[in-house]
């Protein structure tokens, strides 16, 4: 959907930045917490044929808490970039730290699930209670109640409808455009509610170091810049645009990684009429400017 022709974000910017840092680790499938077997192991998609504690890629997850969260917490410091932390509940109540230091920022942490666990199996109310669990341990853990919802991967045809019940505001799992909109959900009682859409973007998603093995620090920078440049001419020539950044502190926050991340935010800076925001603050700024349609 294109933006209106006279939009513009805050400050008069035709172009917002979405920067998303994805916490998953410690809530990632494990035997330890009930499930049938392990997560394979990131780097080399291999798993047992058995269920058995994967200790190895126990520690690869836990790489990204103690090792990628820091470098990335230092860089979104350095750049004095607010973010959103699309974070497993259960990551962050295993890791206080880490979720003290985004409060400590006033970053957004948006709900990623109770558990990072697929929920294309649940029956409704399962799903309802792993959403309404979600956002309870949120914001029991970050004193603050999450607007925002991204599942691993897939979800069901309730999934929309159950967020407008418990209360979410934006949806992420949505791939179509370079612009939010709304979306209007039919309710368990036939009624109509809008529920707004915040696509989030796979292709620049540094979750690519891991399917394509080959791919080097300098490939993905390419192409997260390319992205970049692209939409910030079409925003100049067709009008306002947003750009969704897809991290993950296992993955970018290696130290063969982070370098580019750091050459990207460099890039960025060097523009002007660039916002750089929370997912939150683009969704109110663009409900701000065009209202729900009346349902």
């Amino acid at each position: 959907m294109p933006a209106p022709a006279d939009f513009t974000w805050p400050n008069g910017s035709k172009f917002a930045l979405s920067i998303v840092v994805n916490v998953e680790e410690g809530a990632e499938q494990n035997i330890r917490d009930g499930d049938k077997g392990p997560e394979p192991v990131d780097e080399l998609s291999a798993v047992p044929k058995r269920p058995m504690r994967m200790h190895g890629n126990e520690s690869n997850y836990q790489y990204g808490i103690k090792a990628g969260a820091p470098r990335v917490l230092r860089l979104l410091d350095e750049y004095k970039i607010r973010a959103t932390w699309t974070a497993a509940a259960l990551a962050l109540e295993r890791a206080p730290d880490l979720a003290q230091a985004i409060v400590a920022r006033g970053d957004e942490v948006c709900c990623h699930g109770y558990r990072w666990a697929h929920q294309f199996w649940m029956k409704e109310e399962q799903e309802r209670e792993f959403i309404r669990k979600g956002w309870t341990s949120l914001e029991q853990t970050t004193g603050k109640r999450p607007s925002g919802w991204l599942s691993r991967y897939l979800h069901t045809d309730a999934t929309r409808r159950l967020l407008v019940e418990e209360g979410y505001s934006y949806h992420m799992d949505d791939y179509s455009d370079d612009f939010p909109f709304w979306d209007v959900v039919e309710m368990a009682d036939g009624s109509k509610k809008p529920m707004l859409i915040m696509p989030y973007a796979l292709d620049s998603n540094d979750m690519k170091f891991w399917l394509a093995p080959s791919l080097t620090s300098r490939d993905w920078l390419a192409y997260a810049i390319d992205t970049f440049d692209q939409l910030y001419a079409e925003a100049d020539e067709v009008g306002a645009r947003y750009m969704s950044l897809g991290l993950h502190l296992r993955i970018i926050g290696r130290p063969g990684r982070i370098g580019a991340f750091k050459a990207f935010l460099d890039y960025v800076q060097g523009k002007t009429g660039v916002w750089i925001a929370s997912r939150e603050e683009i969704a109110k700024a663009f409900a701000a400017a065009v209202p729900a349609p009346a349902v």
